[in-house]
Order: structure tokens, then C-alpha cells, then sequence
């Protein structure tokens, strides 16, 4: 009996005349993320991708588990694929389906005729698969509501395929569809949060982060590599761009008003981000910022960090979202174990002990005046490191 993924791409068939430019990316990262696992033929058809293995060593198990995590599956169903007769049909759905309907209790047959030369219509051959299961499986009652099994057979072009419960997809858009942008990664819990939510929205993401060495240690950026990667595991490769900024945080802790240090530090960070995503062809800056979370995320705050912005949107995904959420999301992809190892990121060095809550831009701009921002910008920009974030790694 052969067996074969089914992948329903949801979002994708709201697309009009480009639809299929969003498929071919989307075929094209389960390519990339697959490509070791052997040959696989890769086929669309109606909202629907067929991988069919041409090499019996495929690990579909395998390819089960990494195409859960591909942003732009809805749904992934493993699928029997038959004769197109119902006579091998009946015996499929039984012998395929075994093992869970040994276990349920309950289930329905749904039935989807693409290929409508298939001599039965679709209440037809529920009924008749339905009675099948029900013969041999004495056990079992149908529930039509909520059952535990929906067995469904799909009568398609090439096969019948038979299936089971269709198990929940990433969702959200093909990598890549977006366009690029530069995620901004302490070591904390809410950036990479922001980064999978963007990257699910089909941006492709490099990341910067930046490190104060004697203040933050090695072991600080080695937590932010694998947070990365974690992330990495729905987003695909990222590039991480590590920039030096102990030079510029003890000019500012050295000439400029303790309480606005976080301000002008955050601002610093943008301006440099900035250049990076412009040279990187990033179209977008994404952060994790929060309204009101701590003192330099009030909506003042968050305006005078802003303000030296030139050309990019500024995407803040969490910008509504209280700490529970975040958490919860933070778990669900692996990141929250990572972050709340407790290496201190620059963020936390030299934090001011009354923080301005409500900074005035004009204040904020007459403070860093009496700093070199070229000179420091530059000077960071010529020291950053690049290190690539492989998925898998």
C-alpha cells in the first residue's frame, strides 16, 4: 500500500492570480527542509500538495515532523493511496485505519470527490465505507457531531487517498513571500516571540543583537545563537549580525543623564539596525516591545526611539499582547527555557535607577548632543560579525 503526505495550504487559496507564486515558495522551503530525507515528488492540486515519496528509505516520520513547523501548511494528513475502485477502497480504509479505530470510540466518514468521472457521489461512498468499518469494527458508533476518527477518502485525479484526522499545521504564510526584515534579539523572552510571529507572516529574517563584552559574557550570546535556532526551526536559515556596543553604552553612562540612558542606548540600537537592514535589503525593523511592559516601552518611550527611524517601518508584533500571552507562545515554540537562563544581555547593563517614563524628544536629543553619534555608529557598524544560523544545527 502506498503511502503519501497530504498538506492543506489554507491562507494560500484566498490568493488570487498569484496564488501559485506563493505555492512554488512554499514547495520550495519544504524542499530545503527535506532535501536530506531522499527523493520526493513534490505535486499541487487545489488548495492541496501531494508528497509522494520516489525513495522507499524516505523517513516519513520524519517528514511528518519537520512539515508541522513549515509556515503555510494549514493541515498535514499521512494518506493511503489506492486504486480509484471501490472494491480496493473498502479494505483500505479498514486495514490502513486499524490501529485508530481499534482505539475510538466513536467516528464519521467524510468523502471529497475532485474527480467527478468517479462513478460514486460522496454520500454514496461514505455509506459505503462507513458500513465496511462498521462490519468489521463492531465496536466503533457513528457520532457525525464530534466523533474521535473522521476516516475521509478523497477521490483525486491519479488515487483515492484515505486518511484519518488531519493534524493542525504552523500556519501563517511561505517564508520568503514577505520579503526580508531585521529582528532586533536581546537574550529575553519577547523578541524571538516577535520574530516567529513575523516570520509567519512569510518574512524571511536576519537578526541582530547587540553585545557589550566585558559586561555581558560569551555565554550571553551563545544563548541568543540558540534561541535562533529554535527559531530557525519555522523560519528557516538566519543570519545573525553581532555589533560591539560597549563603547557607545559608557560614552552615554559617561555624558549623558542617567535617566534617559536606556532611551538614548534604544535609540542607538534603532540607528544602527537600521544601516544593517538597509545594507542586508531588509524592508522592515521587527522588536518586542510591549506597551507600558517596563519603563522604556511606554507609548512616550517608544516614540523617542522611533523618531530616529529614517526610511523603515518599525514592526512590534507584541505590542498588545500582555506577558502571560507572550510566555505561552514562548513555550509552544521552545524559546522559553532558553531565555530565562540567566546571562544578562547589554539591555540590563547600566539600567538607570528612576528610568524617565515620559521623556520629551527635544530632552532626549539635547542629552545625546553632546555625543560623536556618527563616530559611534560607524565604529560599531565596522565591528560587527556575521555567523550564520542553520537550520538544524
Amino acid at each position: 500500500m502506498k503511502e503519501i503526505i497530504l498538506l492543506k495550504n489554507g491562507e494560500l487559496a484566498l490568493k488570487g492570480l498569484n496564488r501559485h507564486t506563493f505555492e512554488n515558495q512554499l514547495i520550495k522551503n519544504m524542499k530545503f527542509r527535506l532535501h536530506d530525507l531522499g527523493k520526493i515528488r513534490y505535486t499541487s492540486s487545489q488548495s492541496t500538495i501531494i508528497l509522494e515519496p520516489l525513495d522507499e528509505n524516505v523517513d516519513l516520520n520524519e517528514a511528518f515532523r519537520r512539515l508541522k513547523l513549515i509556515f503555510g501548511i494549514a493541515g498535514i494528513s499521512r494518506c493511503a493511496a489506492v486504486e480509484k475502485d471501490m472494491s480496493v477502497i473498502l479494505p483500505a480504509a479498514c486495514e490502513y485505519l486499524k490501529d485508530e479505530l481499534m482505539i475510538a470510540k466513536t467516528f464519521k466518514v467524510e468523502a471529497k470527490r475532485s474527480d467527478k468521472k468517479f462513478p460514486l457521489k460522496s454520500p454514496e461512498i461514505c455509506r459505503e465505507v462507513g458500513g465496511e468499518i462498521l462490519s468489521k469494527f463492531h465496536h466503533l458508533k457513528v457520532d457525525v457531531h464530534n466523533p474521535d476518527l473522521t476516516v475521509t477518502v478523497e477521490i483525486r485525479d491519479n488515487y483515492a487517498y484515505i486518511h484519518g484526522n488531519q493534524v493542525k499545521g504552523a500556519g501563517g504564510m511561505p517564508v520568503g513571500t514577505a520579503g526580508n526584515a531585521a529582528l532586533l534579539v536581546s537574550g529575553g523572552i519577547d523578541s524571538p516571540v516577535a520574530g516567529w510571529m513575523m516570520s509567519k507572516r512569510g518574512l524571511q529574517l536576519c537578526a541582530i543583537h547587540f553585545a557589550s563584552p566585558p559586561y555581558t559574557s560569551q555565554r550571553a550570546e551563545m544563548k541568543v545563537h540558540s534561541l535562533l535556532r529554535q527559531v530557525s526551526k519555522y523560519s528557516g536559515d538566519i543570519l545573525l549580525l553581532v555589533v560591539p556596543f560597549t563603547h557607545i553604552q559608557e560614552e552615554i553612562k559617561d555624558k549623558c543623564p542617567e535617566e534617559l540612558f536606556t532611551i538614548i542606548m534604544r535609540r542607538f540600537m534603532m540607528r544602527c539596525s537600521e544601516a544593517i537592514a538597509k545594507e542586508r535589503n531588509c524592508g522592515a525593523l521587527i522588536t518586542g516591545e510591549s506597551v507600558g511592559q517596563v519603563a522604556s516601552q511606554t507609548m512616550q518611550a517608544i516614540g523617542c526611539t522611533e523618531a530616529v527611524v529614517e526610511s523603515l517601518p518599525v514592526f512590534r508584533p507584541l505590542i498588545g499582547m500582555d506577558k502571560d500571552e507572550v510566555i505561552e507562545i514562548s513555550r509552544k515554540i521552545g524559546t522559553f527555557d532558553i531565555s530565562i537562563l540567566p546571562y544578562e544581555d547589554c539591555c540590563t547593563v547600566f539600567t538607570p535607577k528612576h528610568p524617565r517614563t515620559r521623556p520629551k524628544l527635544h530632552d532626549v536629543e539635547a542629552a545625546e548632543n553632546v555625543l560623536d553619534i556618527d563616530s559611534l555608529v560607524k565604529e560599531a557598524l565596522d565591528g560587527t560579525k556575521k555567523i550564520s544560523i542553520t537550520t538544524g544545527d
